[in-house]
C-alpha cells in the first residue's frame, strides 16, 4: 500500500514539474519562434503557435543597423571622447559584446573578491569581525535605489560615468556573494589549515590550493548568480550608460522598442539573441550550481 502511495506521489510530482516547466519555457519558446515569423503572422488577430513560414528578416534588420567599431574605451579625464578601433560591426553586435564583457568582468571580479572576503570572515579571527559581517548582511536588505545617487556622484568623481566600469565596479562588492562564500568557507576544516601553516605554507598557497578547491561549488553558484544579475541589471545600466556605443543588449532592445513600436519581430530577435549567452553560462556552470544548492541545503 505504501509503495502504491509513493508511486502516486511520484507521478503527481512529475506532472506538477512538467506543468511548471511548460510555464517557464513557453515565453522563451514564444520569443524564439516569434523572431522567425513574418510581420503578418506576429500581428495577426489569431496567434500562430508555430511559424507557418520561417524567415530571417527580423535578424537581418537587427544586424544591419548602426555599424560601429567593435572596441572602444574612454580614459579617465577624457570626458565623452572615446578611442574606437577594430572592425565595423552592427550596433546589436556591439551591444551584445558590451554586455558579455560587462557580465564576465563582474562575474570574475565578484567571485575573486567574495571568495577571499568570505574566507577571511569565516576562518580569520580579528576585532570587529562580527560587526563587519552584520553590516554585510544588513546591506543585503538595502534597496539599490537608496545608494543610487551616491553611486552616480562617485562614478562622476572618478570620471567613470558612461563607461562599462561604472556598471561593473558596484557589482564587485556584492554583499550576497560575500555572505554565500562565507557560508561555504565555514565548511573548510580548520585542522587542515593549521597543518598547512605548520608545514610552512603561505596564506596565498593555502587559499589557492586548499580553500578554493573545497569551495568550488559555491564559486560556481555565485558565478551564475553574478552573471545573470549583471546581465539583467537593466536599472543600473540605464542610469550609468547613455552613449549609443556603450549600450548593453537590454538597453538596445528597449531603444529598438521605442523606435519600432509595432515591429515586434526585430524586438523578439533581439531578446532571443540576449537569451543565448545566459543559457550557455548556465549550462557550463550547471554542475557546480547544483552542487552548491545541494551543499547549502545540507548545511541549512
Amino acid at each position: 500500500m505504501k509503495t502504491n502511495n509513493k508511486s502516486v506521489y511520484s507521478i503527481i510530482s512529475v506532472i506538477i514539474l512538467l506543468i511548471l516547466a511548460f510555464f517557464f519555457l513557453f515565453p522563451l519558446y514564444w520569443i524564439i519562434t516569434g523572431s522567425f515569423k513574418t510581420a503578418q503572422s506576429i500581428n495577426g488577430t489569431s496567434p500562430d503557435w508555430f511559424p507557418k513560414e520561417w524567415v530571417m528578416t527580423n535578424y537581418q534588420k537587427l544586424f544591419s543597423r548602426q555599424p560601429t567599431a567593435l572596441f572602444s574605451f574612454t580614459l579617465p579625464g577624457m570626458g565623452k571622447a572615446a578611442i574606437s578601433f577594430g572592425p565595423k560591426v552592427p550596433g546589436a553586435v556591439r551591444w551584445l559584446f558590451n554586455t558579455v564583457v560587462m557580465s564576465l568582468s563582474a562575474m570574475v571580479l565578484t567571485c575573486v573578491t567574495a571568495s577571499m572576503a568570505g574566507y577571511a570572515l569565516a576562518k580569520k579571527r580579528f576585532r570587529g569581525r562580527t560587526l563587519l559581517f552584520t553590516l554585510i548582511v544588513c546591506a543585503m536588505a538595502l534597496p539599490k535605489q537608496v545608494i543610487l545617487i551616491p553611486l552616480i556622484r562617485e562614478m562622476s568623481f572618478l570620471k567613470l560615468y558612461n563607461t562599462l566600469l561604472a556598471v561593473i565596479f558596484p557589482t564587485v562588492g556584492w554583499p550576497f556573494g560575500v555572505f554565500l562564500m562565507k557560508q561555504f568557507s565555514e565548511g573548510v576544516p580548520g585542522e587542515m589549515l593549521e597543518a598547512s601553516r605548520i608545514d610552512g605554507a603561505s596564506e596565498a598557497r593555502i587559499f589557492s590550493q586548499i580553500v578554493l578547491p573545497m569551495v568550488k561549488p559555491g564559486i560556481g553558484a555565485l558565478a551564475i548568480f553574478t552573471f545573470i544579475n549583471s546581465w539583467n541589471d537593466y536599472f543600473m545600466q540605464l542610469i550609468m550608460l547613455s552613449s549609443t556605443e556603450k549600450l548593453t543588449i537590454s538597453l538596445g532592445i528597449a531603444k529598438l522598442q521605442a523606435e519600432n513600436a509595432t515591429d515586434f519581430g526585430i524586438i523578439m530577435a533581439g531578446a532571443a539573441v540576449a537569451a543565448v549567452p545566459i543559457l550557455i553560462v548556465f549550462l557550463i556552470f550547471q554542475r557546480y550550481f547544483t552542487q552548491g544548492i545541494a551543499m547549502g541545503a545540507v548545511k541549512g
